[in-house]
């Protein structure tokens, strides 16, 4: 049984979010690198359009996370506090926060996008073009780049997908690179 199958039966088909029925799709929460079901929550498009950012929020729609955050699938609970985080600015989610008990590696699973930080204190990390990269995005190698401890080269080019983001240095990311996971400076990669 695929991954997809099983948040399709874990969620009996509707979003995990907002309990939509439509355009469900598969969401790998970052910086997890593997598909599996502890990572892996099913979203509607609205959902998911928000989360990566390719629409403006719409803090109406997230309400649902009052319902949602209490779920037993953790996976679940660690998006609702993100998106909870993200929107705590508009005063009833903080009032959510305050009731929702994360035990201590889902919070820290849950603050490794940096989602609780203010906006100042965000360590932003930017490819050599000046572009900022999130954790999970995908960077192409500009230059062939020689791995420190090891024999291997990694080729200029080569696609690294779903990056993890150091969250005490701007100037590395985590990726892996032939089943490698390898540290790369961001100076050496362009976001794809």
């Amino acid at each position: 049984m695929s991954v997809l199958q099983m948040l399709q039966d874990r969620s009996n088909s509707t979003c995990e979010l907002c309990g939509s029925k439509e355009n469900l799709s598969q969401y790998t929460i970052p910086p997890s690198l593997n598909e599996n079901v502890a990572n892996d929550v099913l979203v509607c498009k609205t959902c998911l359009d928000q989360i990566e950012g390719n629409v403006e929020m719409d803090t109406n729609h997230w309400r649902c996370l009052n319902d949602s955050m209490w779920s037993e699938h953790v996976a679940v609970q660690i998006m609702a506090w993100r998106m909870l985080q993200r929107l705590r600015g508009e005063g009833w989610p903080k009032d959510l926060l305050d009731m929702m008990y994360l035990d201590d590696d889902a919070l820290a699973l849950a603050r490794a996008t940096g989602e609780h930080e203010d906006e100042a204190n965000k360590i932003i990390h930017r490819d050599v073009n000046g572009v900022v990269l999130e954790a999970g995005d995908s960077v192409v190698l500009i230059k062939d780049l020689k791995v420190k401890g090891s024999s291997m080269v990694a080729k200029q080019g080569t696609a690294v997908r779903n990056i993890r983001l150091d969250h005490e240095n701007a100037e590395f990311i985590e990726g892996r690179v032939d089943g490698q996971q390898i540290v790369i400076i961001t100076k050496y990669v362009k976001k794809s």
